[in-house]
């Protein structure tokens, strides 16, 4: 069994979470770790992160000044029913329509579901070379946050296979669209070739920080669970 997969009674966990490693990450990741001094040893480690490291959830403040921060979205925006939609018949560097949408979910999303978006022209996010010639990643626009609004998806949730990074024409009207209706996005899962089934109760909880807008989270599906699986 694969270390990002557990077992728990019925229920199948994958971890869909990047493993983070400050030595390597190419986004602000330092760690310092420090004695408080006292009689016995009590060590802390102070954090000092970009709030869009790893594996990370979107809120309404990263992209509007009066949008909600992490801390003021209630814990049920962080959990639900997701369904993972892996988009395998458009040619690379297409964009992602309203009907390919609903081509690739049919009837099966419900208000207030989370829909992780992939495809098989995988890419690592965020690196020097994005955008480049060997980024065949899929693309968002407005026409792809449109259907989600329509659809009432409370979450938009990326694989490496779609790329929320291509141009400004693009990404400017997702954000604008999703995040108005206090919609989130979670990016950089990792695993989602571990999934057996496309449907499945997820969490990806962040800390609740006012202020804050975006945070580092661990992301998991729970496959099994009863009233998720369908």
């Amino acid at each position: 069994m694969p270390d990002c997969v557990y077992q728990m009674g019925n229920l199948r966990i994958v971890d869909l979470t990047k493993v983070l490693d400050p030595k390597t990450e190419s986004r602000r990741c330092h760690l310092i770790r420090y004695n408080t001094g006292g009689p016995i040893p009590d060590f802390h480690t102070a954090l000092d992160l970009t709030s869009h490291l790893g594996t990370h959830c979107e809120c309404p403040y990263h992209h509007f000044e009066d949008g909600k921060s992490v801390g003021e979205l209630p814990l049920t925006t962080f959990m639900g029913r997701a369904i993972y939609v892996n988009i395998d018949f458009l040619e690379p560097n297409s964009h992602i329509s309203g009907a390919d949408l609903d081509r690739a979910c049919g009837n099966r999303i419900h208000e207030g579901d989370i829909v992780i978006l992939d495809s098989n022209w995988k890419f690592p996010p965020f690196t020097p070379e994005t955008n480049s010639p060997a980024d065949k990643r899929l693309f968002i626009n407005a026409e792809t946050a449109i259907w989600m609004r329509d659809h009432k998806v409370k979450c938009v949730g990326f694989g490496d296979g779609v790329s929320i990074e291509n141009c400004e024409a693009d990404v400017k009207p997702f954000h604008d669209i999703i995040m108005a209706y206090d919609g989130v996005f979670l990016e950089v899962l990792k695993n989602l070739e571990y999934l057996k089934s496309d449907t499945f109760f997820m969490s990806y909880s962040a800390l609740p920080i006012i202020g804050a807008d975006s945070c580092p989270v661990r992301a998991y599906a729970i496959e099994g669970l009863p009233g998720f699986s369908a």
